[in-house]
């Protein structure tokens, strides 16, 4: 079948059998962080991300672009954003990390920009407006969309674990997904909370950040989540693997960690299916 025909969800799950991991990785460039040596602005962000992916893809699930880190340096940084999305497979499903959440009418336009220019598969949504701030990106065909529902940072703690809002949102987010696109971003250094977010919806497909260097928990994601499939584990590693090196070693380190973090996926997988 067409790679344009199947659905981001269908795509995602072969990749995940394919490689035989769900690792995702995430495409942050920091200017401050690059090597060096590749120079500095829009060309060596672009230089940077292409080795990471030439040295990656084989080994990724997916591949998830921050779009801050290329519009932070400026219009440029839009193009080479567009160039490197063209880098990746088309085997490879990305994910645009954009955390949008806007009024409807602005939100068609974030949406058509995400999936008509930039013609990512999936994208992070922000629900604080509620579900007319979903439903534009909901709409496209074949896409899908993360929804915010417990996000890795400490400022979680502000709203999203007062009063169990994180729940609330896990609830709409099952009731909207009538057409199966609708994914939710669950932080890895909050496992304990999981096992309550899949009782009220199962069956939606999880985008985990939070693994390297925030310290979430791998092992205790996978025992709150036995039987998933792989696709609706999705684990992002950005930093621990792009900054693995900062001299000309660093697209051979980037691979190395990469493949570590796949087979530390793999392994607690296994581990739990073998669990008594």
């Amino acid at each position: 079948m067409d790679i344009e025909l199947r659905s981001f969800f269908e795509m995602l799950a072969d990749r995940c059998d394919q490689v035989g991991s769900s690792l995702c990785i995430g495409l942050d460039p920091d200017p401050l962080r690059i090597p060096r040596y590749l120079g500095s602005g829009p060309e060596a962000i672009y230089k940077f991300c292409a080795e990471i992916i030439e040295a990656t893809a084989d080994l990724a699930s997916a591949f998830k672009p921050n779009a801050a880190f290329f519009e932070s340096i400026g219009v440029e940084g839009l193009h080479v954003l567009d160039q490197v999305l063209r880098l990746v497979p088309p085997e490879v499903p990305v994910i645009l990390d954009v955390k949008r959440g806007d009024v409807g009418s602005t939100a068609k336009h974030y949406a058509r920009a995400a999936f008509e220019r930039m013609r990512v598969g999936a994208v992070t949504v922000n629900p604080y407006m509620g579900f007319d701030a979903v439903e534009p990106f909901m709409e496209f065909e074949g896409r899908a969309v993360y929804v915010l529902c417990l996000t890795s940072n400490r400022g979680a703690l502000d709203f999203q674990l007062q009063e169990d809002l994180y729940l609330r949102v896990a609830r709409r987010v099952g009731e909207w997904n009538h057409m199966g696109n609708l994914g939710m971003v669950v932080g890895a250094t909050r496992p304990q909370f999981l096992s309550s977010i899949l009782a009220i919806s199962p069956d939606v497909p999880l985008l985990i950040p939070g693994l390297g260097a925030q310290g979430g928990d791998l092992e205790q994601i996978m025992e709150a989540a036995p039987g998933l499939p792989p696709h609706h584990l999705l684990f992002n590693v950005s930093r621990s693997i792009l900054y693995a090196a900062s001299d000309k070693s660093f697209g051979h380190q980037a691979r190395v960690a990469a493949r570590q973090y796949s087979k530390l996926i793999a392994d607690a997988r296994e581990k739990v299916a073998r669990a008594p």
